[in-house]
């Protein structure tokens, strides 16, 4: 840990972003000093510096929703920091999952358009569960898998996975879609509880396949 390397302003003070591993949902942003950066690296959870009342605040030391340090990176000016966290709860003080719930603008992306993010369908899907997990909205089906556990989702990623063989046997194109659909999405919940991010399962991926054309 090389902290000289990083731009504090005339504050002592460096901007953090704060993101969750998984989703790569934007939870919010605060201010670190040298003092909370070096508490959060010893604990492991973040500790920012409060401007208001100019004193060191580790998130969730009375609410529980504290915030697991996964990686701390720096950018190419060294003046600001991305945090990337595993969240125990709601990053927000409203108790929503991030602080950045309100939209000012938003364009959607046509299907046809040239180049389009094809998969950002996934990411999107993965922010919905993160919020549902944190969120647990009354009558949300999401809600439903995460209070019943991990053999309720195993179950229902089997039954999936069992939809999809039998759609494929039968040559049904459209059902196999929508059960294919299911079953992503079921995978991608398992995923949320079992806090394994989507980025490490395509990581391997791309590992076995350069590894078989090797």
């Amino acid at each position: 840990m090389n902290l000289e390397k990083l731009k504090f302003d005339e504050k002592g003070l460096i901007p953090a972003v704060v993101q969750d591993v998984q989703s790569k949902e934007v939870l919010t942003v605060a201010y670190m000093n040298r003092e909370s950066i070096e508490k959060t690296i010893e604990i492991g959870e973040t500790v920012f510096f409060s401007r208001s009342r100019q004193a060191l605040w580790h998130k969730g030391e009375t609410s529980g929703n504290t915030q697991k340090v996964r990686s701390i990176r720096y950018d190419c000016d060294q003046d600001a920091l991305v945090v990337l966290v595993e969240p125990q709860g709601p990053a927000c003080h409203t108790g929503a999952y991030s602080c950045f719930s309100e939209t000012l603008y938003e364009k959607d992306v046509r299907v046809d358009a040239p180049n389009p993010d094809r998969y950002r369908i996934l990411t999107e899907l993965q922010e919905i569960i993160a919020k549902r997990e944190h969120e647990m909205p009354e009558g949300a089906y999401t809600t439903y898998l995460f209070e019943h556990g991990v053999d309720k989702i195993l179950k229902k990623v089997g039954e999936e996975a069992g939809e999809v063989i039998i759609a494929a046997k039968n040559r049904d194109a459209e059902e196999l879609k929508w059960e294919v659909s299911d079953l992503f999405y079921h995978v991608l919940v398992l995923l949320q509880e079992q806090k394994v991010p989507l980025d490490e399962i395509l990581a391997t991926l791309k590992e076995r396949h350069t590894k078989k054309d090797n």
